[in-house]
């Protein structure tokens, strides 16, 4: 067994694996980690475990999707990496946690599961299972570095910093809370480190932890960018569509050969709603991005008709009847002309139907980590084994969840992915010497 803290509150304290960061993959990595006899520590650096999960879902966390699929539903630059884990560890394995524990979840759409409370249940969930099993997670606990021992061979010092620490933990069955005063660092000593300290979106809860340590180690990093994220307006749309606020259309979104059947939502930045963050991922700066508003209508017999039938209407208001009124106030006379129906001639038919069923959105960037859900990106997979999520180069050490190039769509997939890579990761951490 190896010593990893120093004596704390007069009680020396041995770990055989530290995993950086309290949110999905880390907790999940820590429970099983712990069901296979290995002693846990956790080390988050915010006040609260699981603040990711706090937030997502509108506070109801969509904690996974009946669909998730690893070839059609991520995003990396090895498109292969997460089929291993997510074929390992299905959206039923983590289902059957959660009826264990009795928390009520329905269907929302599209295989997206919600819990029908609080996502207070799924962290409550979580961290009951790794006191179980004693695993120990200290708040306010920044680690600082991570770096080969200096001490021990094949071991790693992570330094921990911070005024305060609050720790929690216990043995099986039991729930326990001890606050101490840490100094302003701690050198602790490791055989395994797990980085799970998330990627950049969410600024006031992310850390940039695991692409420091990754360019620490020398090891490729996929460049970040901010994904799942509103989309804001370019000068032309923004002086037209700007005032647009609120109003919602069913469409689908199409950018580079992907295609998304959801809700478009305008706000006064940009377009946003579950159709625009999935197209936000595959978007690339100066890229168009196709609009259908009319996704259900074949708009240019759908005109024809309505010519027939209303002849002395205005176009306006018969695309009101298909359309929220604000939005079609704003386009008229901007896309197109508007006039009498018994006067739209064939070919204006179809410039009315072209700019609503093809509309071609320029975005002018996005709304940044702020607002993105997720990090698409990452510490590259090529760096890690897709089977025990340790490093190539650097036995012992691994990494998980979304540090790494992995990004899924919106709707409980990267949830999935945090819980099947922490699974997997915690079935292949080293064994200590006293257990064979």
């Amino acid at each position: 067994m190896t010593k990893v803290s120093e004596q704390r509150m007069g009680v020396e304290q041995d770990f055989d694996v530290v995993i950086v960061g309290a949110g999905a993959s880390g907790l999940m990595c820590a429970i099983h980690a712990g069901r296979l006899g290995h002693r846990v520590l956790v080390l988050e650096r915010g006040a609260k475990p699981g603040l990711k999960i706090l937030v997502s879902g509108g506070g109801r966390c969509n904690f996974t999707n009946l669909w998730a699929d690893p070839q059609q539903h991520y995003l990396s630059d090895n498109e292969h990496f997460c089929i291993s884990a997510m074929r390992r560890y299905s959206p039923h394995d983590f289902i059957d946690m959660v009826n264990a524990h009795g928390i009520a979840y329905h269907e929302k759409k599209l295989g997206q599961l919600f819990c029908d409370r609080s996502a207070q249940d799924i962290v409550d969930m979580l961290l009951t299972e790794a006191a179980k099993v004693g695993v120990v997670v200290r708040l306010n606990s920044e680690v600082t570095s991570v770096a080969p021992s200096e001490s021990i061979a094949g071991h790693y010092d992570v330094v921990v910093g911070g005024p305060k620490q609050q720790q929690r933990g216990g043995n099986a069955g039991e729930k326990s809370r001890r606050h101490s005063q840490g100094t302003a660092s701690e050198r602790l000593v490791t055989p395994s480190v797990v980085l799970a300290s998330g990627g950049l979106s969410l600024p006031k809860v992310a850390t940039d932890l695991a692409l420091r340590l990754a360019t620490q180690f020398e090891m490729a990093v996929v460049p970040p960018s901010p994904a799942l994220v509103p989309l804001t307006w370019n000068n032309a749309d923004r002086a037209v569509l700007g005032e647009l606020s609120g109003v919602a259309l069913d469409c689908e979104v199409s950018c580079a050969g992907q295609s998304f059947r959801e809700n478009l939502l305008f706000t006064h930045r940009g377009l946003s709603g579950p159709a625009m963050l999935q197209a936000s991922s595959y978007w690339s700066s100066g890229d168009a991005i196709d609009i259908n508003l009319l996704p259900d209508l074949d708009l240019a017999s759908w005109l024809q008709e309505e010519q027939s039938r209303r002849p002395k209407a205005l176009l306006s208001t018969v695309l009101k009847t298909v359309l929220p009124n604000r939005f079609v106030d704003t386009i008229a006379d901007h896309w197109f002309a508007d006039g009498v129906m018994g006067q739209l001639g064939g070919e204006a038919q179809k410039q009315v139907a072209l700019a609503l069923t093809r509309w071609s959105f320029k975005p002018g960037g996005t709304e940044g980590y702020r607002t993105a859900e997720v990090t698409l990106g990452g510490i590259c997979t090529k760096e890690f084994s897709s089977k025990t999520f340790e490093a190539s180069r650097f036995p012992g050490l691994f990494a998980i969840g979304e540090a790494l190039d992995v990004t899924g769509w919106l709707g409980g997939y990267n949830f999935q992915w945090a819980w099947a890579s922490g699974y997997c990761c915690a079935q292949y951490l080293p064994v200590r010497q006293s257990q064979t």
